[in-house]
């Protein structure tokens, strides 16, 4: 086991592990605990009682947070004709066809997220081994394939993240970073967890939201009562 600094140490010690706090007083803690030199994400665990094995228990979707993330994704857009212009003009960091599909051939891959038009999707399919290992393949679901190229850049430039439920039955996602203020931290929490609310299976049974716990990149968690958000 890796021996921890003195730093981490001292940060332990001012959440108490063993105790549930109302979710402003967890991200104040959290936020209090960050003692990287450089701005640390803040993210959110979220346990949920489905059973990740069963399709028909699968919980993904999207949401835009309302503070944004406080990291601006690089957006590559797979469109042709005048979807090209309404994708540069939505803030598109590139745009293309064939010649795109071609660099990420080569092993060029400096951008964050893909969105495609329905139309490119049989030329953008070839890229699928590479683009799915990497969790970059356009997908419906994700509101990345899609005519509106336009909305799916702008969404995404404000703030717009992905949640998928893992095979431990768990959500990690990026509420925003340490120096943001609590109350929008709160707010961008808030607005995940009411999107995982909306998207709870039907075939779900029992407690849905069974743990959350926020945390920084290099500090420890607290966790956060769910009573508030059911």
């Amino acid at each position: 086991m890796a021996k921890q600094g003195k730093k981490y140490l001292e940060a332990v010690k001012l959440i108490d592990s063993e105790a549930t706090y109302e979710p402003l007083e967890a991200i104040e803690l959290v936020k209090k605990a960050a003692t990287a030199k450089f701005d640390e994400s803040v993210e959110v665990a979220v346990r949920l009682g489905v059973d990740p094995r069963k399709q028909d228990q699968a919980v993904r979707g999207v949401v835009v947070l309302p503070h944004g993330t406080g990291k601006t994704k690089r957006v590559l857009v797979f469109a042709k004709g005048e979807k090209v212009k309404e994708a540069e003009a939505a803030g598109a960091d590139f745009v293309g066809d064939a010649d795109m599909i071609n660099k990420i051939q080569q092993g060029w891959f400096e951008f964050d997220v893909c969105v495609a038009t329905p139309d490119m999707m049989a030329e953008v399919g070839k890229l699928g081994r590479i683009l799915g290992g990497k969790g970059l393949m356009p997908n419906p679901k994700a509101g990345t394939v899609t005519f509106d190229v336009a909305k799916a850049v702008q969404e995404i430039k404000a703030g717009k993240i992905e949640y998928r439920l893992d095979k431990a039955g768990q959500i990690h996602a990026p509420i925003g970073k340490v120096s943001f203020d609590a109350e929008k931290l709160n707010e961008n929490l808030k607005s995940l967890i009411d999107a995982l609310n909306r998207a709870k299976p039907a075939a779900a049974k029992g407690v849905y939201l069974k743990n959350i716990a926020v945390s920084s990149t290099m500090g420890p968690g607290a966790r956060v009562s769910t009573a508030v958000y059911r």
